[in-house]
């Protein structure tokens, strides 16, 4: 972000976005000539030109800069009406799809920006991204070798490191649309293989079922007991401290197949105690899933891995490299220890318009039938040319980084008044109350609770409508609402930590 920086990304945008010296109007849709194409590839080409120059200047450069807005807040019905929305019958020209393009870039929240803490992911990595724009230009589906060659080796290659760092020499997976598909495809492989006939038959076939899981844990376990039939009342959430203990064969009439444990929980980053919970499930045959969505990336550190002790023995691993990464949305895995192709035998259907058999190359490189998708993305190209350009060393310092401002926020805090954390971070997950001058001290009052749980809604309301930053709140059991800010991002400076303490004072010491 420095001045020297962005006038050389200036000055390459300007040579590379030099208009045509004769341009040529775009004619209307349905006045080519049918002996001619229907798109004219120079004038589109013409157009992704400015188009991505707008995208430098609006989205990489000013969303990318401390001094800018991270938010350019309208409320709905004024959005509305300054996108003008409407589809119509006739096409618009050219100039104004490049205003368009702005007016997106510009009231969009800017996700790269180092102050925006709202979600589990932040931050631009610009080898990624180029990996991004690449497979959209590419624009092909991840099912087959034919046509997907490059991708389909490179990966099995990714998928083969990542397992590497659980701790497997072999096994199997796929990338999906995101953790909650991830953990979706673990709860029905586990139940595949505990009762291999519910493909053919159904659940008609099957005794009631448990799923156990943590009392954090991720909703999606809810959603995949519900899509799959399970049913939610059949999800028993415990406290896996080390001393979780089920029955040997059922639990509440339901007998259980499914553990499901969480490395790096979405409110706090809490890790579940894996060792000591593989115990279990080694003793009872029961399948073993870790929800390392979040946490998953602490693997590449030799200083924090310790948090996923015992990850090696699970059965599956669920990790999402779009979000502590930075590969971009989307990038998930699930990653399994089986050998014996559970994978494809749960979900294949054997379709032989795409997965022919007598395919003049090595029919096994056709991965799509193990997916419960058809076309799928390629997820894995980002990955692998962000891991290229920095190496495992260079993402194990993006960790220790963030860990290392998340303990420099903290100190921060505590030297502070009005500022109260609700636990020792676990992660870099930071959660905290901002105590306003008004309620310290007054703990003891009947309506504190009330009062205190108005004051993170407001902060938030005011910084969005600013754009000063963003970060979430939520309420959690007992505890009214209270801040959740998530420290990953490799452009954040001790100066933006301070900032955001600064901030949430400034917006709040009137409440």
């Amino acid at each position: 972000n420095t001045t020297d920086s962005r006038q050389a990304t200036y000055k390459i945008i300007a040579v590379l976005t030099q208009p045509p010296t004769n341009p040529r109007p775009s004619p209307l849709y349905g006045q080519q000539n049918m002996n001619e194409p229907l798109l004219d590839n120079s004038e589109g080409q013409l157009f992704l030109t400015e188009a991505f120059k707008v995208i430098i200047e609006e989205v990489l450069c000013k969303g990318t800069d401390v001094k800018e807005k991270v938010c350019e807040w309208r409320e709905p019905e004024e959005l509305a009406a300054l996108l003008d929305l409407e589809l119509r019958e006739n096409g618009e020209p050219q100039h104004q799809l490049l205003q368009r393009i702005r007016d997106v870039a510009k009231y969009s929240v800017k996700t790269n920006h180092p102050r925006f803490f709202n979600q589990l992911f932040a931050g631009v990595d610009y080898h990624a991204l180029t990996g991004r724009f690449l497979t959209e230009a590419l624009n092909t589906s991840q099912y087959t070798y034919e046509v997907a060659p490059v991708f389909v080796l490179m990966e099995g290659e990714v998928l083969s490191k990542l397992r590497s760092l659980v701790g497997w020499a072999e096994g199997d997976g796929i990338f999906c649309p995101g953790g909650t598909m991830s953990n979706m495809y673990a709860m029905n492989v586990a139940r595949y293989r505990a009762f291999p006939e519910v493909k053919l038959k159904g659940m008609w076939s099957l005794p009631r079922l448990a799923v156990f899981t943590s009392q954090q844990s991720h909703y999606s376990v809810m959603k995949a007991a519900a899509f799959q039939g399970i049913g939610t009342e059949n999800v028993f959430k415990v406290k896996m401290q080390g001393h979780l203990s089920l029955p040997l064969f059922t639990y509440q009439g339901a007998v259980p197949f499914f553990v499901h444990a969480t490395s790096g929980t979405t409110v706090q980053g809490a890790f579940d105690p894996l060792e000591p919970i593989a115990d279990i499930c080694d003793r009872q045959g029961l399948w073993m899933h870790v929800d390392a969505a979040w946490g998953g990336s602490v693997l590449f550190s030799k200083e924090h891995k310790h948090l996923m002790r015992g990850v090696e023995r699970a059965d599956s691993v669920t990790w999402n490299p779009h979000k502590m990464m930075l590969t971009g949305l989307q990038c998930s895995a699930i990653l399994l220890k089986d050998t014996t192709h559970l994978l494809k035998h749960c979900h294949s259907a054997d379709a032989k318009y795409l997965f022919q058999q007598d395919k003049f190359y090595d029919t096994s490189l056709d991965t799509g039938d193990k997916s419960i998708q058809c076309g799928r993305k390629v997820d894995c190209l980002k990955l692998w040319l962000m891991w290229k350009a920095v190496g495992s060393k260079g993402l194990e310092e993006r960790v220790d980084r963030a860990v290392a401002h998340t303990r420099y926020l903290v100190e921060e805090m505590k030297r502070r008044e009005g500022f109260e954390l609700i636990g020792k971070p676990l992660f870099v997950n930071v959660c905290f109350w901002f105590i306003p001058p008004s309620l310290r001290g007054k703990e003891n009052s009947p309506d504190y609770n009330d009062r205190l749980s108005k004051v993170a809604p407001v902060i938030k309301e005011r910084m969005m409508k600013q754009g000063t930053m963003m970060l979430g709140y939520q309420p959690q059991g007992g505890r009214v609402n209270f801040f959740r800010m998530i420290v990953i991002s490799p452009q954040l400076s001790h100066q933006d930590m301070s900032f955001c303490l600064n901030e949430i004072e400034r917006l709040g010491n009137d409440l």
